[in-house]
């Protein structure tokens, strides 16, 4: 049996039991609760290559969602009442149609997200974006895996955490992290190694000490996050013949009540040509929704009470304290 065998082998059993676990405990089949976020993944590009990255993003990538889907996506949102717009990648800045897409988004008067590696906000072409972030009330969202420079340049590249500091310190100067500015910042945390994330709170409170200690720069909240495998991390796990014990650690931690309140029941992701998602994750592995259904053909009854597509990552978002898009799903013991 070759790698492809071995992984397909272990895929389907890793979800049969995660299946299993569903069920033996009332949660099976799993179905949406409601669309409160519209996830936009709108380009496959990215100026870093990340290690980890499950999107597998990096300069060679060339997809990138229309202004045709961008306007689909805002006739959605004017018909329903969506809480939540949440732009990804890729890099989103280096969608020639973003700057567009936020100044009519924002009109709605929507929570609005923009998932961001900052670095490109340092060079000419994209330095705009940050009084565009200002004048739409963006939220920004951006990886930092470790508040040293080793731990994140591991991850993103050399002289990443560097570039990042400097646009968080620009950030600053505008409002961004600071209190009662209304000018959120956003970090994300996640492993460097073959492990789940540490507690959220905890690392929230070191991230932010030792990051004014050594670099004088603010942020709102951390969010920890686990590396899915899935992408660039799968190949990581299997270039290392560590994936079966690593998705053995994520299924002895697996916690009903982050199933209870994992992001895909309230979530609906779009990729770059329209189709529809539960997630990030199942859009990067080519399982759309159950319908099949695109971005043209929404139907929010559809949407609301639909059966969640399931894999074996699945039980990355549900081991431990959970892991989402807006970190643990779980509340933490004190």
């Amino acid at each position: 049996m070759d790698a492809r065998e071995q992984l397909s082998v272990l895929d389907n059993i890793c979800r049969q039991r995660f299946i299993d676990t569903l069920a033996a405990n009332g949660q099976y089949p799993l179905k949406a609760t409601g669309v409160d976020v519209l996830q936009m993944n709108i380009c496959r590009k990215c100026n870093l290559f990340c290690n980890h990255c499950h999107v597998e993003a990096g300069p060679h990538r060339t997809e990138m969602m229309s202004k045709s889907i961008m306007e689909n996506c805002l006739d959605i949102l004017l018909e329903n009442e969506i809480s939540t717009i949440d732009i990804t990648g890729g890099a989103p800045e280096i969608n020639p149609h973003l700057e567009w897409f936020l100044d009519n988004a924002s009109q709605l008067k929507r929570r609005l997200i923009v998932r961001s590696n900052l670095t490109l906000l340092l060079e000419e072409k994209y330095r705009h974006f940050i009084d565009t972030y200002v004048r739409n009330n963006v939220e920004i969202v951006t990886s930092l895996p470790h508040y040293k420079a080793d731990g994140t340049d591991k991850q993103r590249g050399k002289c990443a955490f560097e570039t990042i500091i400097a646009v968080i310190g620009k950030l600053n100067e505008r409002g961004y992290g600071k209190e009662d500015s209304g000018l959120v910042l956003n970090l994300v945390h996640n492993p460097t190694g073959f492990y789940l994330p540490g507690s959220q709170s905890a690392l929230t409170h070191e991230y932010k000490s030792r990051l004014l200690k050594d670099h004088g720069v603010h942020f709102n909240d951390l969010f920890c996050i686990t590396n899915m495998p899935v992408g660039r991390y799968l190949q990581h796990l299997l270039k290392n013949d560590t994936l079966a014990d690593y998705m053995m650690e994520l299924i002895d931690s697996f916690n009903l009540a982050a199933a209870e309140n994992v992001m895909c029941k309230s979530t609906i992701s779009v990729s770059y040509d329209g189709q529809l998602y539960d997630c990030d994750f199942n859009q990067m592995l080519e399982l759309p929704i159950e319908t099949n259904a695109h971005i043209r053909a929404f139907d929010m009854e559809t949407m609301r009470h639909r059966k969640i597509v399931l894999a074996n990552h699945c039980y990355g978002c549900t081991a431990g304290s959970g892991s989402s898009c807006q970190g643990t799903t779980a509340r933490e013991e004190k």
